[in-house]
């Protein structure tokens, strides 16, 4: 009597943080987010299982979900059984909940065998962010970098679409991931909003087309603000790449690096506590995946 469906989503990386700012931008990368969902006849009951992380709260599993369900009026006729899985490392900062919000809604749309703008389901994914507290921001860049991949820039405030960039496909992206979580919700404001005039100045890089060094710019603002080690990125550099920098509120580090220079860029990263994740530009966008 129920419907079903599952979704992916990709992850994405940080050009500019939109914390300080209000704007921001991000790409894709090619880690994804798998969201399985099933209606069921319990109104109100929604089960989630969260498949590679089972300590990890559901609460944005349960809210997005209940959002879509809600957008058709159909919260007291159904519930859902949900699980993600994913390869995302959750809370370091590589947009994990933004992916998810994606794949659910897209997911939890499917089952019910409605459809949505693109948009309208990527603003659904941020309205239940916000519900479960796991975003400042709301995210809209990243959540648009994970929906359609390729490079984004956004007016968070207003959830506006700036401009969208294609990506060059001779260069890889290192994420060095240390094994600390950094949840979003515990950011602390008061030390990264007097930051806006320098990350102004990494956006209106973005702008510019210039992203590699937006990237970096505003990987070291928000590093120093934070009292994140920015020798991390710093190193990357020095070893040849061509831009790196924090990834969200950190702690994990974006390094997009040239196809001859990822052996000695690897090597640099090392030297740190943490595992080196090699990936690539995303230009897909999120998709329901056959039964």
């Amino acid at each position: 009597m129920t419907g079903q469906a599952s979704a992916i989503a990709h992850g994405a990386a940080t050009i500019v943080n939109a914390i300080a700012l209000g704007k921001g931008a991000a790409f894709g990368v090619d880690l994804w987010t798998k969201a399985y969902v099933q209606l069921t006849d319990k109104p109100g009951v929604i089960e989630a299982q969260i498949i590679c992380d089972a300590k990890e709260s559901t609460l944005l599993i349960e809210k997005t979900v209940l959002r879509v369900l809600q957008r058709f009026g159909l919260e007291k006729r159904f519930g859902a059984k949900v699980k993600t899985d994913s390869n995302i490392p959750i809370a370091r900062g590589l947009k994990s909940s933004s992916a998810a919000a994606n794949a659910i809604a897209l997911a939890t749309t499917t089952a019910l065998n409605k459809t949505l703008e693109d948009l309208e389901l990527i603003k659904i994914g941020v309205e239940a962010a916000f519900d479960a507290k796991v975003t400042v921001t709301g995210a809209f860049d990243d959540a648009c970098a994970s929906f359609f991949g390729g490079a984004v820039i956004t007016d968070n405030t207003k959830r506006q679409i700036l401009d969208q960039l294609p990506l060059p496909q001779d260069l890889v992206v290192l994420l060095h991931v240390p094994p600390q979580k950094a949840y979003t919700i515990h950011t602390n404001l008061n030390r990264l909003k007097p930051m806006a005039p320098l990350v102004e100045i990494a956006f209106e890089q973005a702008l510019k087309g210039k992203i590699w060094q937006a990237l970096t710019l505003n990987g070291l603002i928000y590093s120093s603000a934070s009292t994140l080690n920015s020798a991390i990125a710093i190193d990357a550099l020095a070893a040849g790449a061509l831009a790196a920098g924090l990834c969200g509120k950190g702690p994990a580090v974006t390094v997009v690096v040239p196809n001859d220079k990822v052996d000695e860029v690897k090597t640099a990263l090392e030297a740190y506590d943490g595992e080196i994740l090699t990936t690539h530009f995303n230009s897909e966008k999120a998709k329901v995946l056959n039964p």
